[in-house]
């Protein structure tokens, strides 16, 4: 599909609404909204969506120089982001984890790209640690997203979109995402992209800038768990947006290679993860089919 731009309407300083879903965490939220007191841009406030069953945040939040607001919510991530939607009004629209950190320059240099491209509609960074280091599946070439590129490119913490986008695209997909009720614990924003890129939004993927987040370390089942639960998400997706057999087979075939590829460096724990991955799509495919069934 040829992407397009949505009509907005741009500004000449584009404002930001931060959306921040958080629970069971303290510190991390606070360290998220001291690197946001530091940014050299001004134009944004914070939409913090607390889904703690008790005033722990409250200490975390009191006293900043920020704009923020406070909204409740009960748990999942997709349904806790739902819940602030309507509130949303500024030019852009942010979704950073709770557990991330923004660099002083980032929204400076994501409002420029936006100001110097009015035909972008949203923008997509990938995650780096503090030291810079970044998972070996993000891209290292700007591109423009697509359908068949979607997969490694995106992760919520980095992602901006137009409001008029928002608006359009609607609400996220409560089937997805930690604390949802199906076994998908991932992917919401992929699906949200992807829905954006189907109503022929333009989002491009810059690795020039990031966002940074920790480095997620694991091992042993703590990294095949990893696999099937990330693997029936892209299951999921696959059943819903009624993708191809070529892009099936290729989502299949690509963790049996990497099962090949794995046990040839003499690596079980690699191994097991993409057998996990490839149990997962299979698994998450089938049972996207049951959801839509029962529905």
């Amino acid at each position: 599909m040829t992407s397009r731009s949505l009509g907005h309407v741009p500004t000449a300083s584009p404002t930001f609404d931060l959306v921040v879903a958080t629970l069971g965490r303290v510190e991390e939220p606070g360290r998220l909204l001291d690197s946001l007191e530091e940014q050299t841009y001004g134009s944004f406030r914070v939409l913090v969506v607390d889904q703690n069953p008790d005033a722990r945040l409250e200490p975390a939040l009191a006293g900043r120089g920020l704009e923020v607001v406070r909204v409740t919510s009960d748990a999942g991530l997709a349904r806790a982001r739902n819940a602030v939607l309507p509130l949303v009004s500024a030019d852009l629209v942010a979704f950073p984890d709770d557990d991330c950190a923004y660099a002083p320059t980032l929204l400076e240099r994501v409002a420029e790209r936006f100001e110097a491209e009015p035909g972008l509609d949203g923008l997509s960074l990938p995650m780096a640690d503090a030291e810079g280091r970044r998972d070996a599946g993000w891209g290292s070439e700007a591109t423009l997203l697509t359908t068949r590129n979607v997969w490694n490119l995106v992760a919520s913490a980095g992602l901006f979109l137009r409001r008029p986008l928002v608006e359009r695209i609607g609400r996220f997909d409560e089937q997805l995402g930690a604390g949802g009720p199906g076994p998908w614990r991932s992917s919401e924003e992929t699906d949200y992209v992807i829905r954006a890129l189907a109503a022929g939004a333009r989002v491009a993927y810059d690795p020039a800038l990031s966002v940074e987040h920790a480095l997620t370390v694991r091992s042993g089942q703590a990294l095949a768990a990893r696999g099937r639960s990330e693997g029936a998400s892209v299951g999921y997706l696959l059943r819903k947006h009624r993708y191809p057999p070529g892009t099936l087979g290729r989502m299949l075939v690509r963790p049996v290679g990497g099962v090949v590829v794995s046990l040839a460096k003499l690596d079980p724990d690699r191994a097991r993860f993409h057998a996990a991955t490839l149990a997962g799509r299979v698994r998450g495919y089938a049972g996207a089919s049951r959801s839509k069934s029962s529905a």
